[in-house]
């Protein structure tokens, strides 16, 4: 061994097998790649943590209720957001500079990659990365913006002994700059990605990425007083310029990425014979579609935890994202009407004639699904969910019993897990794998189209441009089988603000709606659960059907400081130039 070592005078500094150098890394393009890729990893999706922010605002609840519950009454402080790092995997400020740090690495070394002028997909492969890193820059510095408003733009890489302290950019110059970033994007990126390069940053993205941005920053969050004592509201929303001015350049980016002609709705005029509650479960449920803007594509060994978490019960799973009845109530009857528990025949049966999003979108009481697992199919042969109480005669106690179902928070299968809202999210749910053994591989949407013509649609009726944002709203209701709207100003707003609701449930877009339209107390209040009850006939018999009402809860409160969050304690006290947000 002494003869090798000493024949070996380097032994010590040998690369090892599994890592590669600095320099090895940015003279091989594929391995430049590779280092893009753990960029696309580190962005914020629910699937792998399998917890939604549908559970921070008026969408879901969630049975591990602490946090979220704390998060819910505004009860957030530089010193917690409870919740937020459970249901936003690497959107913490710290995470998400990580990120933006590995794209400013790429920027810093992207001149050392060698250069090939073939083509693929119609750019090389140096200015398609040079494209994806402005684009992921763009994406993580949209993600600080949502929920802090003007952040410090780094374009520099920090090392050890360098100066932390910059100060926070106004609300203008970030957006400004995640602007340009995507405009560079766009610029350098292909139309469309073939083979492995498929899921990457497109044009399309970049510009529908755009589109989202200049839609929030037009909003009213950031363009209206609602903060009119805080000391610096430049950090949080404009204090210059023109509104309709941002409305018109929201609408005039939905309209770039409309006018590619690359995207369009899946089934976007159903057949005669379609489901088109299938029609809207396979937009999800399918690898890819017409209609995937930006997406992020799974295998099995990913770690996919959303279809165990969210699962009922008595297919054993967790009852996570568990739909509220404030969410439930305000999906449409068929015929486009609203739902009105003061419908007699409605409230008889509130799961009867609904529109097709809801039975794509919601497991409730009765709902059929998969097969059970073997030790619940005895208990269930029907293979329908069951989150209802049956009211029975015991003839030997002489008494009333109650049974509850598979799926309740007192199941016979397990009784600790389970929704308390007597519903569950089908939606992003797989029914062909067992969730208790078998890992999802389900596609995320980041952006699809149906959000690129919402978002146009809502620039229109800002504008004041009424028949033209029916135009756009009325063929996202045609595909999902709903009359058109007919409605103008405050009432159109209205409708499209619940169409909006409805189409992208549980797609991470209400928590950030909620807020940059200011309808915070709209929206935390204390919300409902659904109650199934089979009750005991005067003959001692079970009655058929159930009984189904919403009943009072859980206490949610507003309070306005949670339009933004706060940056942590920790990261003001690393850098004393940072100033907090309004109420903390």
């Amino acid at each position: 061994m002494l003869s090798v070592v000493g024949c070996k005078q380097d032994f010590l500094e040998t690369q090892p097998s599994s890592e590669f150098s600095e320099t090895t890394v940015w003279s091989d393009p594929a391995l430049a790649e590779t280092f893009l890729n753990q960029i696309y990893f580190r962005l914020d999706e629910p699937l792998t943590v399998g917890r939604m922010k549908a559970n921070l605002v008026d969408e879901a609840h969630y049975r591990g209720n602490a946090a979220s519950f704390n998060f819910n009454n505004s009860l957030i402080t530089q010193d917690d957001i409870p919740g937020w790092g459970n249901q936003s995997r690497y959107r913490s400020w710290a995470d998400v500079y990580k990120s933006i740090r590995y794209c400013n690495i790429f920027f810093n070394k992207i001149a050392e990659v060698p250069e090939s002028d073939a083509l693929v997909d119609g750019k090389t492969v140096k200015d398609r990365m040079t494209g994806e890193a402005h684009f992921l820059r763009a994406y993580l510095y949209f993600n600080l913006n949502s929920v802090y408003g003007g952040v410090p733009i780094l374009t520099d890489v920090y090392e050890l002994d360098g100066d932390f302290n910059v100060a926070r950019n106004t609300f203008k110059e970030t957006v400004e700059f995640i602007v340009s970033d995507l405009d560079q994007a766009a610029a350098l990126l292909p139309n469309v990605n073939s083979g492995n390069n498929k899921g990457r940053a497109t044009k399309g993205a970049a510009l529908a990425l755009k589109a989202r941005v200049l839609l929030y920053a037009a909003s009213d969050l950031y363009n209206t007083p609602v903060f009119s004592n805080y000391a610096n509201p430049e950090l949080i929303g404009y204090t210059d310029g023109n509104r309709s001015t941002r409305w018109q350049a929201a609408k005039d980016a939905a309209k770039a990425v409309i006018d590619l002609g690359a995207y369009r709705l899946y089934k976007a005029i159903p057949a005669q014979t379609d489901s088109i509650a299938q029609n809207l479960t396979e937009v999800i449920l399918s690898n890819y579609t017409e209609e995937d803007i930006f997406v992020k594509f799974f295998t099995t060994p990913m770690a996919q935890n959303f279809g165990l978490y969210s699962a009922p019960n008595g297919y054993h799973g967790w009852g996570t994202n568990a739909p509220i009845a404030e969410l439930v109530d305000d999906f449409e009857m068929a015929d486009g009407t609203k739902f009105d528990w003061n419908n007699p025949a409605e409230a008889a049966e509130p799961y009867k004639n609904r529109e097709p999003r809801f039975y794509a979108t919601i497991l409730y009481n009765e709902a059929p699904w998969r097969v059970r697992p073997d030790d619940v199919k005895g208990l269930d042969p029907l293979n329908k969910v069951q989150t209802g109480i049956s009211q029975r005669w015991n003839s030997t106690t002489n008494s009333m019993v109650e049974v509850y179902g598979v799926d309740t928070r007192k199941s016979t299968i397990e009784d600790w897990n389970g929704s308390y809202t007597g519903y569950y999210v089908r939606k992003y749910m797989d029914p062909t794998v067992e969730p208790l053994f078998v890992k999802q591989s389900l596609t995320w949407r980041f952006i699809r189209y149906a959000e690129v013509l919402l978002n146009y649609a809502e620039a229109c009726i800002e504008l004041n441009q009424d028949e033209e944002a029916r135009t756009y709203i009325n063929q996202v209701r045609t595909r999902a089988g709903l009359p058109g709207l007919t409605e103008s100003g405050s009432a159109l707003r209205a409708r499209y603000r619940n169409e909006r609701r409805i189409e992208l449930a549980f797609e991470d877009h209400r928590f950030f709606d909620v807020r940059r339209w200011v309808i915070g107390p709209d929206a935390y209040k204390p919300i409902h659960v659904a109650k199934a009850l089979y009750k005991l006939n005067a003959d001692k018999s079970t009655a058929l059907r159930p009984t189904v009402t919403h009943d009072p809860f859980e206490k949610h409160a507003w309070i306005d400081k949670a339009y933004f969050l706060p940056i942590l304690r920790d990261e003001m006290s690393k850098n004393p130039l940072l100033i907090q947000n309004p109420g903390y």
